[in-house]
């Protein structure tokens, strides 16, 4: 493989990842794995695995990639939310000029409850803002 290999892999799952020490020091120069840990990033666990300790480093390691992981995921939710808003536009386009009569009566309601229900969400949040300044 072309390259220096990271210490540590993060198998990204759900909540957060399983972390695996790299190792090819081995006479056979594969790649091993080996788990050490089980990370969740919602709530900031660090589970060691197999009844290991981690070390500092270890844990560093984990913390800093948590951290990243978390800079990541807030990240693609406002790209998300900036997204929604250009499907919000393309709709509106699609329903003034392209839309048939069957089409707009299949999806007017869920979207009027949708939208009504972002405006109230939005708005009483607007308001919370306000209010504490």
């Amino acid at each position: 493989m072309a390259g220096e290999l990271p210490e540590f892999y993060f198998r990204v799952r759900e909540n957060g990842a399983v972390v695996f020490r790299v190792d090819t020091e081995n006479r056979q120069r594969r790649i091993e794995m080996d788990q050490i840990a089980v990370v969740n990033v919602r709530n900031g666990e660090i589970r060691p695995h197999g009844g290991r300790e981690l070390s500092a480093h270890e844990r560093g390691a984990i913390g800093d990639w948590m951290a990243a992981r978390k800079a990541t995921l807030a990240a693609r939710d406002i790209d998300d939310i900036h997204r929604a808003v250009d499907h919000l536009n393309l709709t509106s386009q699609w329903a003034q000029s392209r839309a048939s009569d069957t089409q707009l009566e299949q999806v007017t309601d869920a979207l009027l409850l949708a939208m009504h229900d972002l405006r109230t969400v939005l708005v009483r949040k607007k308001s919370d803002r306000l209010t504490r300044r």
